[in-house]
């Protein structure tokens, strides 16, 4: 479970860009590219948070579709199965455009 340690990271991030505000939300953008659960994310969040300045915070995880394009005829399409080919003429000359994300996007701090 690798999501534990991915929220520590998060932790040590968002305490450092808080300043020592307390934070209320922890906004994510995660593609579905990466071997992420969000579900699990949020549960160790919980467990990272705990005895914390971040306890009582919540993790918001937005989960970006897998999107790929077509070197042969430029189609963009939203995967639906991991079939790295395109649906349109069957290329699999393809790059990926959305889907292997992870960022924090922002922070909602409640006043000091």
């Amino acid at each position: 479970m690798h999501e534990l340690s991915i929220c520590h990271s998060i932790a040590d991030i968002v305490t450092r860009h808080a300043g020592g505000r307390p934070v209320r939300t922890v906004h994510l953008r995660i593609g579905q590219l990466r071997q992420i659960v969000p579900d699990t994310l949020v549960y160790c969040w919980s467990l990272v948070s705990q005895d914390t300045a971040l306890e009582g915070s919540e993790l918001r995880v937005e989960s970006i579709p897998a999107q790929i394009r077509c070197a042969e005829c430029d189609h963009v399409e939203t995967l639906t199965a991991p079939v790295m080919r395109c649906g349109m003429c069957g290329g699999q000359q393809v790059s990926v455009v959305a889907g292997d994300e992870f960022l924090i996007t922002s922070l909602e701090l409640a006043e000091a």
